[in-house]
């Protein structure tokens, strides 16, 4: 995973990317997510040096970088994501008594959908509280609402905690974003996935800002006709009537967003049920689908092609993930994995074939 020869580390973290397995679109808007961390990770290498910074070798995109510890760092770029992490600790009180030296590399796609910038800064913080002067625990609930705070908080992006629930918790989670995040961890009856790469570059922020923006506007008109109107709570049949009266793109978003809040309650009794039961779950990745395409509008023709050739091959459900608008597809194969992943290379993507995977943690070395 990476490259052993450049020193001998002392601490060893690493965080897995993860797919949505339904609820795209959702955790920004307080309404509830099913996500999953994969057996595709980021790796922190990290050796002690007697200098007083750290220096960051990252080959994956070609970048290195060197900054100072110990005091508040200025950024110099959009997503900061090394210095934000720094910052957030500092100013918690956290302080380093050496430099190091690290070294950042992963197998998880980038730019993708699959949270590979999220499982960077949870992988970072873990390193970071580890390497800290009294290395702090910290429990997995608590890194992720620290690593949202790094990379969307301190940015002021429009994004939620998915990403960062799932790759600190790992497995299979369920979370509700109310008021208050309540996260539970559901069993894992899945079996193997092939995720795809469309390798059609996306602009995650700014598709979320557009459907979070579309939903909160297609509310307040609602919220002036049905003052009860509850996006949690309100099924779809009583208010298809004001749905039909809104602009055209506000009410396919709005019912979109919908759909898919009963597609995910669905996907929790499902794994809930003493019965997996693998063509169902299959049927509602085809339904959110559905959704996505044409309700919100972040596939591609490419990534309708992908999705149609999975199937054929045989998958028994696919959906995009992430954002949209390119990135990756994943299709769920229990039994079929190599076939559907081969159909897929001939669409022109990379392919990974993938388990569940386990959340942050600090690897043992030898």
């Amino acid at each position: 995973m990476f490259n052993q020869s450049m020193f001998n580390p002392d601490i060893i973290v690493s965080a897995p990317g993860r797919i949505c397995l339904l609820g795209e679109h959702q955790d920004y808007l307080g309404l509830s997510i099913i996500a999953a961390a994969i057996d595709l990770r980021i790796f922190v290498c990290a050796q002690c040096s007697e200098e007083e910074n750290i220096w960051v070798d990252l080959p994956d995109i070609s970048d290195h970088e060197k900054f100072p510890l110990n005091q508040e760092i200025p950024y110099t770029k959009n997503r900061d994501y090394l210095k934000s992490g720094l910052n957030i600790l500092h100013r918690k009180g956290i302080r380093f008594p050496s430099g190091w030296k690290c070294f950042i590399h992963g197998d998880i796609p980038i730019n993708s959908g699959t949270a590979s910038s999220s499982a960077l800064v949870v992988a970072w913080l873990k390193f970071l509280l580890e390497a800290a002067e009294n290395p702090i625990a910290v429990n997995p609930a608590d890194l992720a609402e620290l690593g949202f705070q790094a990379e969307v908080a301190e940015f002021h992006e429009p994004g939620g905690k998915m990403d960062h629930y799932a790759s600190a918790l790992g497995g299979i989670i369920t979370i509700d974003f109310d008021e208050s995040v309540s996260v539970r961890s559901l069993s894992n009856p899945l079996k193997k996935f092939v995720l795809a790469d469309s390798k059609e570059r996306k602009d995650t922020t700014g598709t979320l800002g557009q459907i979070k923006s579309r939903v909160h506007e297609a509310l307040a008109m609602i919220q002036t006709k049905i003052p009860f109107f509850n996006l949690r709570s309100t099924r779809t049949p009583d208010i298809d009537a004001e749905i039909a009266g809104l602009p055209p793109e506000l009410g396919k978003t709005l019912e979109g967003t919908l759909q898919t809040r009963d597609l995910t309650s669905e996907g929790v009794r499902l794994f809930d049920s003493p019965e997996f039961d693998h063509r169902r779950f299959g049927e509602l990745l085809n339904l959110q689908y559905q959704v996505q395409r044409e309700k919100l509008n972040v596939s591609t023709p490419k990534m309708d092609r992908m999705i149609e050739a999975s199937l054929q091959a045989g998958a028994i459900g696919a959906k995009i993930n992430g954002s949209g608008e390119g990135g990756c597809l994943f299709a769920y194969t229990p039994d079929r994995a190599a076939e559907v992943a081969e159909a897929l290379k001939y669409e022109g993507a990379d392919t990974y074939i993938l388990n569940i995977g386990e959340g942050v943690h600090r690897e043992n070395w030898d």
